[in-house]
């Protein structure tokens, strides 16, 4: 295919094969770019191509191997005829007919949705019963129970196979090998490529075994087609440049999938696809649409769905995090790779944030919710305080780099309207309701007193308190901050709730106990962040890859999924169980990653310092590559399988699967954490001439009465 990656060369792949035979021959009806043709090709396969199945058939020598590809897919099934099957059994053929059928009509299709492609029987090491792999959004048709059934389409739970096994689950035949060596697929399986199959190094030994058992010899391809691919291997040395050059393509991949609102294609397609936001979901915008310049906002990004035609969908919603966050990548990049048109952006993305998402009741100084920040578009009634506070974070980062003081007030009111909304024990609780608010008003929330150490909601927002308390001296912004992280220390890790696991937690903390140390170096403090930093890096692996860990299940809000009916039902981890070789880009290693940095700074420590470069030159190796797909060329999936290196994992999330990706959590952090590291510097140092606070003591008199 035009644009795919090509492994090895020719001179390799040819070497790597005894001479062409008769078993070399293939004769195909296909197109002359599938991506089965062009892997044999390139492995040294003589390919006979033909329109039509008849004149495959006719043409072919007894005894050939022959593929039958479907070019209609997904639209139409091939039916094969009685006569054709005859013609196959009496000529000896041996053949693979893909997405057809011996049927007299023509079967219904489906779409797949969270199911994925069980093995059922044994076909070769690594591809074994109950092993897992994906069609992604695949069309397929259902037929009853076939004899041979060597892999089936079901819902099931699990990582790297179906622990839950098949009794209980609909299934359906995906491959066949009939009685007379006929092998059948119920979809089509040759464009694995073009449509991203995954994981391809199983698909990889499918395919060698399929043409194996057609030639009559085993066989091994030497290149394959990787369209969607990391940027390093594993074991490749990094470039000097390869971090600077990871932050360019970072924020490019803004641009290559036009997540940049515009007002010309605002009203077609955001206001059809993201509806109340529960699921906002979408086909992917067109590759010669315009790019917004940050005054309409920006998308959260992809949605995990990859569509039969290969093409991956997005999520059509504005947040008000992602705005900021957003904001915070574009104004560091811009500030490293001298691009002035990126600080135009992140200036209109913070000015479209505080137009948007403070309104209404949020700009009213005698409402309870003056100066928080709305969640979402469809949902301003919704106050997240990790959301607030990953906004404020990076408003804060732009304004200082883009020398501004235009948002100085209503920053420090942002903060303020957090913190006299937090409990007096230094808790807020998952999210507050504006209605709640308006009822009990603001005071009600200062003043109750519970705890619920889960530092997923609580614990940024304790660093923007230490952030402004630095700037102000005033001194309630540290007590309050102090009080909740002692608590949530002393609980840790039996007394800690959790969200979709356990490491994404500690990696939370890694920030506010930096930033206390910084501005309370006590021993004690001292003590927290060593402890916790050393509890993340107990699962940070050779490559720099962070591992995934859950916590006790009666902790977990989003646990691992426990049947195979509720996989894909709601929010989920990419891991089965511990030890599952999983990274998370959304959840864990991009917080991990900036928290670190901030810590390194703070400490000094080589061991801290090492263990942030690690996980940098991983990130770096990870970063998607593809000439093909452009709209994810640049970007972090949310999973990587740091043991095959790729893109897998349990995709059972039902709104953040294994490769989705996000402008906001995912992107933004990773990319200004890499340009932070790449000036030598911090968030804090690099905040530390900021004028927010310092200009606006007043609004502690009208905001704290």
């Amino acid at each position: 295919m035009i644009g795919f990656m090509r492994i090895l060369g020719w001179a390799v792949l040819l070497a790597a094969i005894s001479g062409c035979s008769g078993a070399d021959t293939i004769w195909c009806c296909a197109d002359e770019d599938n991506d089965l043709v062009t892997v044999l090709k390139d492995n040294g396969y003589r390919i006979v191509l033909s329109d039509d199945v008849q004149t495959t058939l006719e043409k072919a020598p007894e005894g050939a191997a022959v593929l039958l590809l479907n070019r209609s897919y997904p639209d139409s099934v091939r039916l094969l005829s009685g006569q054709q099957v005859s013609k196959i059994g009496k000529k000896g053929l041996r053949v693979f007919a893909e997405f057809a059928s011996t049927a007299d009509t023509l079967p219904q299709l489906h779409e797949i949705g969270f199911e994925r492609v069980v093995m059922t029987d044994s076909l070769a090491p690594g591809l074994g019963p109950m092993d897992l792999l994906s069609i992604n959004r695949g069309r397929y048709f259902r037929e009853d129970a076939a004899e041979g059934t060597v892999m089936a389409i079901a819902k099931v739970a699990g990582f790297d196979t179906a622990v839950y096994g098949l009794d209980d689950t609909p299934c359906y035949p995906l491959v066949y090998r009939k009685r007379d060596g006929l092998w059948m697929s119920t979809s089509q399986l040759s464009e694995f490529a073009r449509l991203r199959f995954m994981p391809e190094a199983k698909w990889k030994v499918f395919w060698e075994k399929v043409i194996g058992d057609l030639t009559g010899h085993e066989t091994r391809f030497s290149s394959w087609i990787y369209p969607v691919h990391p940027s390093y291997g594993k074991d490749v040395p990094l470039p000097d440049t390869a971090r600077l050059a990871s932050v360019r393509k970072g924020v490019e991949w803004f641009y290559n999938g036009h997540f940049l609102v515009d007002a010309s294609w605002k009203k077609d397609w955001i206001d059809k696809y993201q509806g109340d936001g529960v699921m906002p979901i979408g086909p992917c915008l067109p590759p010669d649409i315009k790019d917004g310049d940050g005054s309409c906002g920006i998308l959260e990004g992809h949605c995990s769905a990859i569509y039969a035609d290969g093409r991956q969908a997005y999520r059509y919603w504005l947040r008000c995090d992602v705005q900021g966050e957003a904001a915070m990548t574009f104004a560091v990049a811009g500030n490293l790779l001298g691009y002035e048109n990126y600080m135009s952006v992140a200036s209109n993305l913070v000015n479209y944030a505080f137009d948007t998402f403070r309104d209404g009741p949020r700009n009213d100084p005698e409402s309870p919710s003056y100066g928080l920040l709305s969640w979402a578009i469809t949902t301003k009634d919704t106050y997240y305080g990790d959301d607030n506070a990953r906004a404020i974070l990076g408003m804060i980062m732009a304004a200082d780099v883009l020398e501004s003081t235009e948002w100085n007030r209503k920053i420090t009111e942002a903060i303020l309207a957090n913190y006299r909304t937090t409990g007096a024990d230094g808790f807020r609780g998952d999210l507050l309701k504006d209605a709640d608010l308006q009822k009990h008003g603001w005071k009600y929330y200062q003043d109750r007193s519970f705890v619920k150490p889960h530092p997923h909601f609580e614990s940024w927002m304790w660093a923007c308190y230490l952030w402004l308390y630095r700037q102000t001296g005033y001194a309630p912004l540290l007590e309050l901050a102090e009080k909740g992280i002692a608590a949530t220390m002393k609980a840790y890790p039996s007394g800690w709730s959790w969200t979709n696991g356990l490491q994404q937690e500690k990696a939370r903390m890694i920030l506010p106990l930096a930033w206390l140390y910084r501005v309370s170096p006590t021993e004690e403090h001292k003590d927290w962040l060593y402890f916790m930093v050393d509890e993340l890096l107990k699962n940070q692996v050779e490559c720099g890859a962070i591992r995934e860990e859950l916590g006790d299940s009666s902790k977990g809000l989003f646990g691992k999924v426990r049947s195979n009916d509720a996989y894909g039902k709601e929010e989920a981890p990419l891991i089965f169980d511990n030890g599952d070789p999983v990274a998370d880009m959304l959840y864990t290693s991009n917080f991990a990653f900036f928290g670190l940095n901030e810590a390194a700074c703070a400490t000094g420590d080589p061991r801290i310092v090492s263990a942030t470069e690690r996980l940098s030159d991983f990130l770096t190796r990870i970063q998607v590559r593809s000439d093909s797909v452009k709209d994810v060329d640049g970007a972090w999936f949310r999973a990587f399988n740091y043991r095959d290196w790729d893109y897998w994992a349990s995709d059972a999330d039902s709104g953040w699967g294994a490769q989705c990706t996000l402008t906001g959590w995912i992107q933004s952090w990773i990319v200004t954490t890499q340009a932070l590291m790449e000036e030598g510097t911090s968030y804090w140092d690099e905040t530390s001439d900021s004028s927010i606070g310092k200009s606006d003591m007043d609004v502690f008199d009208k905001m704290l009465e």
